[in-house]
């Protein structure tokens, strides 16, 4: 059972499990540090670690670059303490989200010929529209069907963010956060690639455990990578539902991290 779970999304950007839910989510799946992460947002806490029900939280964010390669990764910023810099970036980030999201639903609309009833605001994301496409009695598309047909990567309502380069977002988040790492390594087109990532000095850290969801992924390479870049390990569930826990820190691992430095 993970003593830390260090990738939790929430009602604030497209998770189910909103904010005062967490302390209650977090006991039930026995963990005792939850990072609360949401893609391109802030949290509204007071201190980069706090306490609420005698569970640890810490105030996190996943944030959305590319690459100089051309790919688009996910940097996990852990101990924030927002700077004008990273307010600025997650700010435009968050009018871009607006207009990407009401683009995809009114295309999902009109190709479909409902009204899927959504509301586009901040932290909206392709998981509400798919949600919404699930849950309309006329439609047929089930919630993967949506991003398998409709709404992923080069399906016909798909439309692209736009994202700060890797340089700027790793250097906004290492300015405003405690530890930065590199979010689920393996889930990219080139992984390899990505891991070379590591080899800057600010991004000290990399997600080793995660749910990928298939028994043949194998690891060994983020190992080595961490072996050759001395690098500090994450991990968590990548929570969007309600259940916590299903990965993430041993209390050796986490204590290992500078995230619950004082």
């Amino acid at each position: 059972m993970p003593y830390a779970d260090l990738h939790v999304h929430t009602t604030r950007s497209d998770g189910s499990l909103d904010l005062e839910s967490i302390p209650d989510a977090a006991r039930y799946g026995g963990v005792e540090v939850v990072a609360v992460t949401d893609h391109d947002r802030l949290q509204p806490f007071d201190a980069p670690v706090v306490e609420r029900d005698g569970v640890t939280l810490v105030n996190g964010i996943e944030l959305r670059v590319e690459t100089p390669h051309g790919e688009r990764v996910d940097l996990l910023g852990y101990g924030v303490e927002p700077t004008p810099e990273l307010e600025g970036i997650v700010d435009r980030i968050q009018r871009n989200r607006i207009e990407r999201g009401r683009a995809i639903v009114d295309c999902v609309e009109t190709r479909l010929d409902v009204d899927l009833g959504v509301t586009v605001d901040e932290g909206f994301g392709r998981p509400h529209v798919a949600r919404a496409i699930e849950a309309h009695p006329d439609v047929e598309y089930g919630y993967q069907d949506a991003f398998d047909e409709l709404i992923g990567y080069g399906d016909p309502c798909y439309v692209a963010r736009d994202v700060p380069s890797f340089e700027r977002g790793l250097a906004a988040l290492s300015g405003a956060s405690r530890l930065v790492s590199l979010a689920h390594p393996l889930r990219y087109r080139d992984p390899e690639a990505a891991l070379g990532l590591t080899a800057e000095p600010d991004l000290e850290a990399v997600e080793l455990h995660y749910p990928y969801g298939r028994d043949d992924v194998d690891v060994d390479v983020v190992e080595r990578a961490v072996e050759r870049n001395g690098l500090l390990v994450t991990g968590g569930s990548d929570a969007h539902e309600t259940e916590l826990g299903v990965e993430g820190l041993s209390r050796r691992e986490y204590e290992a991290t500078t995230i619950a430095d004082s």
